[in-house]
């Protein structure tokens, strides 16, 4: 894990690395769901789980996933609680989501590429619905991808989303 995603030096200096455990570390309360719960969950089509405290170790193969965020808010006074707060938020959606990954396991296990992707597609497009009919964005659908997500403006400030768990300090 030294540069896997060919960061310049001078942020890899500053760089605090998250490992995130999707069978250990908790998510808020109101985001909990036992069938989602990776120390519980066990697939009928491949066997896998539940996840125990040592899983990590005992596991093979096991996936990576590495993410940079980069968060600046730089306002004074707010900056080091807004970063924080932010770099919890983000580390929140990514243990969601990986757990999602594993105990949602047997929805797309033996899908073909193909499959797969129409498989994001569509869990995208129903995520996208639901953010927007809870009200929590004004803009449209279509506006919650990969590519238009990646720099959020906060204020002459941004909060920057790189594709890699490696996370730099503030």
């Amino acid at each position: 894990m030294d540069n896997c995603l060919n960061l310049p030096a001078e942020i890899l200096l500053e760089r605090e690395v998250d490992h995130i455990d999707i069978a250990q570390d908790c998510l808020p309360v109101h985001k909990y769901k036992e069938s989602e719960d990776c120390t519980k969950y066990k697939s009928a089509k491949t066997g896998r789980g539940p996840l125990g405290p040592q899983w990590k170790e005992i596991t093979h193969p096991i996936m990576c996933s590495y993410k940079v965020v980069i968060v600046r808010f730089e306002v004074w006074g707010f900056q080091t609680r807004v970063e924080a707060f932010v770099h919890s938020c983000i580390r929140d959606i990514l243990l969601l989501g990986h757990k999602q990954a594993f105990t949602w396991l047997d929805e797309w296990h033996g899908m073909s590429l193909e499959e797969l992707r129409e498989y994001e597609k569509n869990i995208q497009a129903q995520t996208n619905q639901k953010v927007l009919s809870d009200g929590y964005c004004t803009g449209s659908a279509e506006a919650a991808t990969p590519e238009s997500t990646s720099v959020i403006d906060l204020s002459n400030s941004s909060a920057s989303r790189l594709p890699a768990a490696e996370k730099p300090k503030p």
